[in-house]
Parts: structure tokens; C-alpha cells; sequence
């Protein structure tokens, strides 16, 4: 009798495709400081490493290389501000009885 080899990883492979590709570049937040001093920030759950940067920068970065686990990119500039919403007025005096 022979048994057929069953892959049980969902993606067929050991790590899921990549959320990021080479020479996109996206708006990310700097969360916190790696060992080797680069700044770490998150694209949809993947770790990415930006040299000279610090915790609390937004920027935009270009990915330069993407390996297993991690992605390394470059800053290109400052991060584009999000619309605020317009906050409601509040009232000049408040009513009095």
C-alpha cells in the first residue's frame, strides 16, 4: 500500500506570500528601535526595518528588500498627513437658565 504525502500549511509553504512588494513605497509609523539602532515598523503585520529613524516618526519608505520573515526599506520622505475630520463647533457661551 502507498500513502501520499499530505502538506498540511494552509499556504503550501512554510511562510504566506509577502504583504509588501519591491520598490512600493508606503506611509508607515515608526513603533520601535531594533538592536542594530534601525527603526521597526509594521506593513500589515510584516516587520520592517528603516535605518535612521526613530519610535514615534511617520514616514514613507520604499521597500528595498524582502526576506522570510522581515523587509528592510528607505525612507523617501515625510509620511502624507490623513484629512482630519472636521470636529463639530462647540458652542461660544453655554446656556444659561
Amino acid at each position: 500500500m502507498r500513502y501520499e504525502r499530505r502538506d498540511r500549511r494552509p499556504y503550501g509553504r512554510r511562510f504566506p506570500p509577502k504583504p509588501v512588494e519591491m520598490g512600493k513605497e508606503y506611509d508607515v509609523k515608526i513603533e520601535e528601535t531594533s538592536r542594530r539602532g534601525e527603526g521597526i515598523a509594521r506593513i500589515k503585520g510584516l516587520v520592517t526595518f528603516v535605518p535612521n529613524t526613530k519610535p514615534g516618526d511617520q514616514v514613507r519608505v520604499r521597500i528595498t528588500r524582502i526576506s522570510r520573515r522581515f523587509a528592510e526599506a528607505e525612507v523617501v520622505g515625510e509620511a502624507a498627513e490623513p484629512e482630519e475630520a472636521a470636529e463639530p463647533e462647540e458652542a461660544a457661551e453655554p446656556e444659561e437658565k
